[in-house]
């Protein structure tokens, strides 16, 4: 992780009880990272995704190529 505080949110879509991510996207453009960390632990493990992967695994969710995972965990 940088030096450089995150400013962590949570997706608009995500209204399913708090079993969220996070993600801190401010740091995508300066450092190239964008950290994701779980919700429901904050001061848990944080995992710096390449921001370029970040980008390529939301426009697959966004057209559906991971289907869907309603009533399975």
């Amino acid at each position: 992780m940088t030096t450089e505080t995150p400013r962590w949110f949570t997706s608009s879509y995500s209204e399913n009880g708090g079993a969220c991510v996070e993600v801190a996207t401010n740091l995508a453009a300066p450092h190239g990272l964008v950290p994701v960390r779980d919700s429901k632990n904050p001061n848990g493990p944080v995992l710096d995704v390449p921001a370029h992967a970040f980008t390529a695994f939301v426009a697959e969710v966004k057209t559906g190529q991971f289907g869907t995972t309603k009533g399975t965990r």
